[in-house]
């Protein structure tokens, strides 16, 4: 370095191997603090419960997961097996959205409304120069029109990214709460959300949403991760110093 003076019968300091190999693992252990917050960045939408028949308001997060590339465009897929009545979308600066329909080859009586036409997708596409970039993430609000009777609906999202990947968020997540790789963010409707690794309604977004009993599971689970990063970095840096604590003690040749 420059600019610095050194006591001349006094040789500079190296730290012996046993130090760098500590400073490596302390390295490696921070770093593997943030792997499971960063693996837990799923497309989600809230609230995920409704009942049959209710008119809701949900909102799909879709985070960016390339350090490399934004996301330019997003697709939400509505089911039309088992179809809502109608579809909105509540604009987002910089972005264009546009609702698909498809007509039914049989009507369905959805809460005594006969449906003979349904929305099967809104896409979002981004404007030029405008994307979810590294570290973002872009919500998108739609107001769906009678929701059918149903267990559950798995929406399909397809995002891709300004260098033409493509990915699909469509596995469904199983009764244990363990996601996928890809989940499907699902609202359960007649079927109960599940009951461990899963992310409660938040807000009241829905018409006749109630809370239950799991946010408190929810909120333990939250706070378990917590306190066990802190604990693990406590231990990373008790390595660190006790490494050091070593070397300095060790006699000089």
């Amino acid at each position: 370095m420059k600019n610095r003076t050194v006591a001349r019968n006094r040789p500079i300091a190296r730290i012996p191997l046993v130090g760098r190999v500590g400073a490596a693992v302390a390295v490696a252990s921070l770093l593997a603090l943030g792997a499971p917050l960063a693996a837990s960045a799923h497309v989600k939408v809230t609230p995920n419960q409704a009942a049959p028949g209710d008119d809701i308001g949900l909102t799909f997060r879709v985070p960016n997961e390339s350090a490399s590339a934004g996301t330019v465009k997003v697709e939400i897929d509505l089911p039309t097996a088992t179809p809502f009545a109608g579809a909105e979308f509540d604009p987002v600066p910089g972005w264009t959205a546009k609702v698909i329909t498809q007509k039914l080859a049989k009507p369905i009586d959805n809460d005594g409304v006969s449906i003979t036409e349904a929305p099967s997708s809104i896409t979002f596409t981004a404007n030029k120069g405008v994307q979810i970039s590294d570290g973002e993430f872009q919500e998108f609000a739609l107001a769906l029109d009678v929701t059918p009777d149903v267990g559950k609906v798995d929406f399909t999202v397809v995002q891709t990214y300004s260098d033409g990947k493509v990915v699909t968020w469509n596995e469904p997540t199983p009764a244990s709460g363990d996601e996928p790789e890809n989940p499907a963010p699902t609202l359960y409707i007649k079927d109960a959300p599940p009951t461990e690794g899963h992310e409660d309604a938040e807000g009241s977004h829905g018409v006749g949403l109630a809370a239950t009993a799991d946010d408190a599971t929810s909120t333990a689970a939250t706070s378990g991760l917590i306190l066990g990063s802190a604990g693990l970095g406590v231990g990373v840096i008790a390595l660190v110093f006790a490494v050091f604590a070593f070397v300095r003690s060790r006699p000089r040749s």
